[in-house]
């Protein structure tokens, strides 16, 4: 498994198991999924306070329980700030819902917590706070963001003092938003529209690692589109790209995500462990030049 220097010397693998759709799955099935993950050097788990409710945090703490000595070979990221009809980033709520994680998860420490979707009432002295107060207690290593643009994340960085070493990100072969705008400068078509503010370059300049997330899905929660008949010309080229490479579709619509020079990871959403074990191969091919751009245009889009 390949791994990277995420900011501050963090050393994690690029592929991660998110960890949102367990929360309906026995204990023993969910440290089977887990076992397999590791087993295939994926160390780097994903959860957010919001998942199942919470329970997909519960389960994964009794499943990781099963294995002495686990924990401490493994990352646990959480998030938090989506609540019911709001987004919250108060001190309050950051410490509670850490709290809340904690417990669910029966650990005493998070590896890594993100600020998941932009609050806009977000008073950054306040998240400073609440990660300072994190931070010497022990119950947070590292922190970072979810889905934040560039100013968003330098007006945390006016109050916030530990680095945000990551930036969990909607970016698939078929959600291109991050590149499309890049390639389409000084120009007025539609993908010349900078939806984002330069995240993806902004997060190479700084060493941000960028987490993708949705991998294989196209548009917002739409569907997956690796083996969809409605993309007969990127079905195609990810078949016969992989039949190069000897992996998978899906483990080619990984690596073309990991073939961009950002530091970037790529969160899977399966319960499969079987598919674990496929995208991990991923971590091992290395897209040529050519590779990426057919695959990009496979998917629909156009070069100036």
């Amino acid at each position: 498994m390949k791994h990277i220097q995420a900011a501050g010397g963090l050393d994690v693998p690029v592929i991660v198991l998110g960890c949102m759709r367990i929360s309906d799955m026995k204990v023993s099935e969910v440290a089977a999924l887990v076992d397999a993950a590791v087993e295939s050097g994926v160390t780097f788990f994903d959860h957010a306070d919001i998942y199942g409710g919470g329970k997909s945090e519960e389960v994964f703490g009794q499943a990781v329980k099963k294995t002495p000595g686990l924990r401490e070979k493994i990352i646990v990221q959480s998030k938090c700030g989506i609540r019911k009809g709001m987004f919250d980033f108060s001190r309050e709520h950051i410490l509670a819902s850490v709290d809340g994680s904690l417990k669910r998860l029966g650990m005493d420490y998070l590896d890594v917590l993100l600020l998941h979707r932009p609050d806009t009432l977000m008073e950054p002295d306040e998240v400073a706070a609440a990660f300072d107060t994190l931070h010497a207690a022990g119950k947070v290593k590292h922190f970072g963001v979810s889905n934040q643009n560039p100013w968003q994340m330098e007006l945390l960085k006016t109050s916030v003092k530990q680095p945000l070493l990551f930036n969990q990100l909607q970016m698939s072969v078929m959600f291109t938003g991050m590149v499309d705008a890049g390639f389409n400068v000084n120009m007025k078509n539609p993908p010349s529209v900078d939806h984002d503010g330069g995240i993806l370059p902004y997060c190479q300049l700084q060493g941000v690692t960028v987490q993708a997330w949705s991998p294989y899905q196209y548009g917002f929660f739409e569907g997956p589109f690796v083996g969809n008949k409605k993309f007969p010309k990127l079905n195609k080229a990810l078949e016969e790209v992989g039949e190069a490479h000897g992996i998978s579709a899906s483990a080619v619509a990984s690596a073309w995500l990991l073939r961009h020079p950002v530091k970037m990871q790529v969160v899977l959403g399966t319960t499969k462990a079987e598919r674990v074990r496929d995208i991990a191969k991923a971590a091992d091919i290395t897209l040529t030049r050519e590779e990426w751009y057919r695959l990009y245009l496979a998917a629909g889009n156009e070069l100036p």
